[in-house]
């Protein structure tokens, strides 16, 4: 990949890396808040459990998308940005618009989805 892609990607990346640490941040402070509130009845500490298992749940999948997003900035780093890490191939340009940080190619992801490819940690 060209160095001009290679940044745009990279810049794609971190803004959106960054996006998602203000997102877990804030969504950690709104859990800590529903905490705080002094629930009265049973109705009220229902509600109050259901917001705080609904934004730990919102939290967890922000903190895996963060994850990921930090792993692809590790890869340009490294050179292997746009490499499937199961086949070695290149990722088509138009996937790694969708998905910067996808980690494999359409055909290695659709067998991952199928279960015909097992989940790598690279």
């Amino acid at each position: 990949m060209d160095k001009k892609k290679l940044d745009y990607f990279r810049k794609r990346l971190e803004t959106r890396q960054h996006e998602l640490h203000r997102i877990v941040v804030r969504t950690e402070q709104d859990g800590r808040t529903v905490d705080e509130d002094s629930a009265q009845d049973v109705a009220d500490r229902a509600a109050s459990s259901y917001t705080k298992e609904f934004l730990f749940s919102q939290s967890n999948n922000d903190r895996q998308l963060l994850q990921m997003v930090e792993v692809a900035l590790g890869r340009i780093r490294e050179g292997a940005f746009g490499e499937c890490i199961s086949c070695g191939k290149e990722i088509n340009v138009k996937r790694l618009e969708a998905v910067p940080w996808t980690r494999h190619c359409i055909e290695c992801q659709e067998k991952l989805e199928q279960g015909l490819l097992e989940e790598t940690s690279k």
